[in-house]
């Protein structure tokens, strides 16, 4: 039986991708196979290194209590190879195609440890690799820490704080983001607070505390779905973070987006418009809609008026496009995990047909989670892509966006969201020491929530609350036990990034690792 047999179509789907094989959109699990099998054959060159399924079994033995060597025991000489080689299978896409933006992510990760932490999510999973198989499982965020909580629309365009990146969400016990959340407010603390050691420490037990108390109280009461954060029930933090938000929308497109004419994008260093694919992307747009059932708010459709057909259009058009697409623009340098994929915003004409009440729609590039492979093997597989990220938003925010969602273009996976006016997250470096153990807390308690909506319309057949209440014990123990974990892998961190940075300035993430048969 060849290997290619025992991987999932979108596995098997995403090597005929890096490999050009035509015609694999619409290949079956034993076609794809059949094709990849010729592909190899008729290959006799280098083939790029992945050490996935490698990892995969290191996992299903850590987790069947196997006692294994795992890399986070590297030291030296060793370790370095291991981070050199993850990062490069990790930007694999970006190095081959030397895409415009993997410069810029590598340059952007080794200057500040933080962005090298938030970039470098398959290097922290890889150290925890089969980790905690006998806690309870949950939908996982995948990527926690202080910058991934903010302000966002819910389905009624009403801003609200909760968890806002989905990128990496994947089954996985629950206390895979309290370590990657703990650690990451271990090390923002330090780098954009500048607080002292104790100080960070303090903040990580407030991270913890407010996640354990948050759950009690919902294995009590049982109300997660009633607990979105809006600014008339918000901590005084959080209600300042909405006022900042605030901007009035026509304000914001001229500001940022619009060019003098209010009829497309404006030419900048981040946003270039290709105004040539508006037809394209009208036409992904409808898909997107129609594939993902998509209840079109009013305010995403442009009125019916005379002299249509001076545009060419008519009330035919508007009738089986309730979306109409004005322009389309390449966003560049945006995020840190995922600078160098393909992102698109597309500008999607108001109600007044002005310019001043526009949406716009971003369409970002998914990619495999990094948990998957890592987690302990679980009945909760989730290992599509851009679907797989919208599931997990339409979980964790029970009323959340109503353009999340995913369709497929180019042969590549996107999933979609709303740019607002009003979508932010707080600025780490303001805050004083008792604002930053404030915010944690909060943040503990609001990830508490979305582990809880697991149950809810995530595929967990439990009463999730009382079984990670009982899982965690004795409070103190379980925080002391997460504040350890994250001060020895902010330290990890630290190592790795120091060994990033020589490597980098040596021009080690310019090529990939090759097999050479």
């Amino acid at each position: 039986m060849s290997k290619n047999s025992e991987s999932t179509r979108q596995a098997l789907y995403e090597q005929a991708q890096k490999q050009d094989i035509p015609g694999r959109s619409s290949m079956s699990k034993a076609e794809l196979t059949a094709a990849l099998e010729r592909d190899s054959s008729q290959n006799t060159g280098p083939v790029v290194a992945t050490r996935y399924e490698t990892f995969r079994r290191l996992a299903e033995a850590v987790a069947a209590g196997k006692f294994v060597l795992r890399p986070r025991a590297l030291t030296g000489f060793e370790r370095r190879q291991h981070v050199r080689q993850t990062l490069r299978e990790d930007h694999q896409t970006r190095i081959a195609t030397h895409a415009e933006g993997a410069d810029l992510k590598f340059n952007k990760l080794s200057d500040s440890l933080f962005s090298f932490f938030r970039g470098t999510a398959l290097l922290f999973y890889r150290d925890m690799a089969g980790d905690d198989a006998w806690m309870p499982s949950v939908l996982a965020l995948g990527d926690v820490h202080p910058e991934n909580f903010g302000v966002m629309p819910n389905a009624d365009n009403v801003p609200i704080f909760s968890v806002n990146d989905f990128d990496e969400a994947y089954y996985a016990p629950f206390t895979w983001d309290l370590k990657r959340g703990a650690t990451g407010f271990m090390i923002a603390a330090k780098t954009e607070g500048e607080l002292k050691r104790k100080h960070r420490i303090k903040i990580v037990r407030h991270f913890v505390n407010g996640y354990i108390r948050e759950m009690e109280r919902l294995a009590r009461e049982g109300n997660e779905q009633e607990g979105e954060i809006r600014f008339d029930n918000a901590p005084k933090i959080i209600r300042q973070l909405f006022k900042d938000a605030h901007e009035k929308r026509a304000e914001w497109l001229m500001d940022d987006y619009l060019d003098e004419t209010k009829s497309g994008f404006r030419s900048t260093e981040k946003l270039v418009p290709i105004s040539s694919r508006r037809g394209e992307f009208q036409a992904i747009t409808d898909r997107l809609v129609e594939e993902n059932k998509i209840e079109v708010p009013a305010r995403a459709q442009a009125r019916h008026e005379k002299g249509l057909h001076e545009k060419g259009l008519n009330e035919g058009w508007l009738q089986k496009r309730a979306m109409r697409v004005k322009d389309v623009a390449i966003r560049r340098g945006q995020g840190t995990a995922s600078l160098g994929l393909n992102r698109y915003y597309v500008l999607i004409e108001g109600p007044e047909r002005d310019g001043t009440d526009d949406l716009i729609i971003e369409y970002k590039q998914a990619r495999r989670s990094a948990l998957s492979g890592l987690v302990p093997p679980s009945p909760y597989e989730m290992d599509s892509l851009a679907e797989r990220i919208s599931d997990a938003q339409a979980v964790h925010l029970v009323h959340g966006d109503v353009f999340y969602g995913h369709v497929e273009f180019d042969g590549l996976s996107y999933m979609t969201r709303e740019r607002a006016p009003f979508r932010d997250d707080i600025d780490l470096d303001d805050l004083s020491k008792s604002e930053w153990k404030d915010y944690a807390r909060i943040c503990g308690g609001v990830l508490a929530r979305v582990h809880a909506l697991s149950e809810e319309s995530g595929r967990i057949d439990y009463d999730i609350e009382p079984a990670i209440v009982d899982a965690i014990g004795p409070p103190e123990l379980f925080t002391e036990d997460m504040v350890e974990f994250a001060i020895e892998a902010a330290d990890r961190v630290h190592r790795d990034h120091e060994m990033f940075r020589e490597d980098h300035a040596r021009g080690a993430f310019e090529h990939l690792d090759w097999v050479h048969r």
